[in-house]
């Protein structure tokens, strides 16, 4: 018995042990090298013209027998001497295909695609193997050898016998395995049937270039007899018939032009388990130092769990047609984890396994321009296609608005102009950049009130109120959508009539269009404001004015008010958005950043009940042009603390109900209520 080269039994250990962490992709790894084979004889009948070989003569033949527990891999390639048995499976970690490639690098072309590269994917039988034995034929010899081994201590190379070129590995498959203490044991037997290797080929090696052929069990109806009656049974019989398993050509190789979209739809669904044709579909090819083919697929449904914790996003990636993994995650930025799709490139520097990548350069540069793709192709959808957009940001917006939220703003300038919020004064969906282009001359804010009824929120007075001096409110009715505006603080609306600082300018330029010159445009950075907090500063200055007489005329009032609430409020104020006798006596706003939704949504979370949880500085401002405020006035001057104190609980009470807010004591609100009737 020959010994391994190196050191043999504890690199072999470790190969079978550590190095790969799923034994079924063993099958991967041998069908690899037998593709390598045939790739290699086909090169040399493209190079050498003695070589006569037809696209028919080249196979990978795959066949089992569960009484001798043996599963066999043929294939007629370019097959062994007894040297290069020696070399290639006697030393360990040496790749015959690896030195191929390097040696025929300038003169393979597409029609070689050399799948090998460490040299070790050969000894992955093992991990399923007790015993492996290889047959060898090599191209244009009469001898074939046979090299044997249980891998452990060596390995024996003798004569043997073959009846034409190529190689065939045997595997004495290991017995099972019971489990122990709980754990699940080991079937080997799922090798050994029909169903279960042509799962394994069509998951792993479905788009190797050559056929994958195997003997499968058919089912056809036998000849009716001609003596059968007229109740006779249909009878059948069991077939086998040599069937080619894998695909060969994968859809994301060929051009987008020759491919119809019914045939991506089909892909689609029966690759990603959809019963829904994608959204969108995008199919590009990469060239340069990096090459590499992408098929995406925007879903037209957002899946059950895709916000839940066991979704797991990522992308198929393949090198050289060989399945690597199946989701790798690494190829998609969180916010567009709803995207599914294949990657291939044989550039991705792969581990010694194939089963990860080794994140570097390369990696990150494919991730880079997927994302920028979908990101084009999700904007096209949205300026040219908005009914279809409009459905899709109704199923995958939440995670954009996310994406915003968790990078702290960083991710705003990607992501800002693909979200879609409900127009007060529109009536429809519109982006950042829409409300912007329709805002007045002079706005400097985008204003925003956030709750979780539309209706509701349209009818409220800080929305009424602002609407009413000219300017559109955005209406934001999911729980993310005011931590987003948070984080983002500002949008930049590019490509603004430019806004001049006096009239000097404005009238310059005004005469230099009218002469030919092209409008100026500029960047406007637009604060985000909540209708509902701080100072808007929408006021006149009329406005202003009387505001602040009637303060001074009744700070006592207002004293007097914040006393009878306590410390539900921070203080009693004249409202500068209510100003008219038709709008509401009072409302409820905030100070700080943190607003009314922001602590209903806070509340509803896991730490709700907490008593920690940040509480809002309320504000609660009142109409100095309401009937009620003058009856306010007229208690707090005859000294009727009591109605005061009664007039402040309703309307402090009310303005919570307009704001969704139940009071904290609906029996004292309701007693108050019929107290004043």
């Amino acid at each position: 018995m020959r010994q391994f080269k190196t050191e043999s039994k504890k690199l072999l250990d470790l190969m079978i042990n550590s190095i790969y962490t799923n034994k079924e992709i063993f099958l991967r790894e041998l069908i690899s090298n037998a593709s390598d084979a045939v790739d290699k004889l086909n090169f040399k009948s493209l190079s050498d013209e003695n070589v006569q070989l037809g696209d028919d003569d080249l196979a990978i033949r795959v066949s089992f027998d569960k009484d001798a527990r043996t599963l066999t891999i043929s294939d007629n390639g370019i097959g062994m001497t007894a040297e290069e048995l020696e070399r290639n499976l006697g030393t360990i970690a040496h790749s015959g295909s690896q030195e191929f490639k390097a040696e025929n690098a300038e003169s393979q072309g597409d029609a070689v695609d050399i799948i090998g590269q460490f040299g070790v994917g050969f000894y992955s039988a093992f991990m399923v193997a007790k015993h492996v034995r290889v047959v060898s034929r090599a191209f244009g010899s009469d001898e074939a050898n046979v090299w044997e081994s249980d891998g452990l201590e060596g390995y024996t190379i003798e004569p043997g016998e073959r009846a034409g070129h190529g190689t065939d590995i045997i595997l004495t498959l290991r017995d099972n395995e019971p489990g122990q203490n709980g754990e699940p044991g080991e079937d080997y037997n799922r090798y050994l049937s029909e169903w279960g290797l042509k799962d394994l080929i069509k998951r792993y090696s479905n788009y190797v270039r050559y056929p994958i052929q195997m003997m499968v069990t058919k089912s056809r109806q036998k000849p009716k007899p001609e003596d059968a009656g007229d109740d006779y049974q249909p009878e059948y019989e069991d077939y086998q018939e040599l069937e080619t398993v894998n695909s060969m050509t994968p859809i994301w190789k060929k051009h987008s032009s020759d491919v119809e979209q019914s045939d991506y739809n089909e892909f689609y669904k029966a690759t990603f388990h959809d019963f829904e044709d994608p959204a969108r579909t995008i199919s590009f090819h990469a060239e340069g130092t990096l090459e590499y083919d992408a098929l995406l697929f925007v879903p037209g449904r957002a899946p059950f769990d895709l916000y839940s914790r066991d979704y797991e996003k990522g992308l198929a990636l393949y090198s050289s047609n060989v399945l690597i993994m199946e989701k790798c995650a690494d190829l998609l930025p969180d916010y567009y984890n709803f995207v599914r799709g294949v990657v291939d490139s044989a550039d991705v520097s792969l581990n010694i396994s194939r089963e990860t990548l080794q994140h570097d350069r390369q990696l990150r540069a494919i991730a880079r321009r997927v994302e920028k793709k979908i990101t084009s192709e999700l904007e096209d959808m949205r300026d040219y296609d908005r009914e279809t957009y409009e459905k899709f940001f109704e199923n995958f917006g939440r995670g954009l608005k996310y994406g915003i939220y968790s990078s702290y703003g960083m991710k705003a300038d990607e992501l800002a102009d693909l979200l879609l919020f409900y127009s007060a004064r529109e009536k429809k969906m519109v982006t950042l950049a829409e409300y912007a282009k329709a805002m007045p001359a002079g706005q400097k804010a985008i204003y925003y009130a956030a709750g979780d009824d539309r209706e509701r929120l349209s009818k409220m007075p800080v929305v009424t109120g602002v609407l009413a001096r000219g300017y559109d409110v955005l209406l934001l009715t999911s729980d993310i959508d005011e931590f987003t505006f948070q984080a983002m603080r500002e949008y930049v609306a590019r490509d603004m009539p430019k806004v001049y600082e006096d009239d000097a300018a404005r009238e310059a330029a005004e005469k230099a269009q009218a002469d030919g010159a092209e409008p100026e445009l500029e960047d406007r950075h637009l604060e985000l404001k909540n209708v509902a907090t701080g100072d808007l500063d929408l006021a006149t200055e009329d406005e202003k004015k009387d505001a602040e007489e009637a303060t001074k005329e009744n700070a006592d009032l207002f004293t007097s008010m914040k006393d009878a609430l306590g410390d539900k409020v921070e203080k009693v104020a004249v409202s500068a958005r209510l100003v008219g006798e038709g709008d509401a006596p009072a409302c409820i706003t905030t100070e700080g950043p943190l607003s009314l939704e922001m602590e209903k949504v806070l509340q509803r979370g896991p730490e709700g009940d907490m008593e920690n949880l940040p509480k809002t500085q309320r504000v609660l401002e009142l109409n100095a042009k309401h009937p009620v405020f003058a009856k306010l006035a007229a208690a707090q001057k005859d000294g009727d603390a009591k109605k005061v104190e009664l007039y402040a609980g309703i309307l402090y009470d009310q303005a919570l109900l307009v704001e969704g807010i139940l009071p904290e004591d609906p029996v004292a609100f309701a007693a108050r209520v019929c107290e004043l009737m």
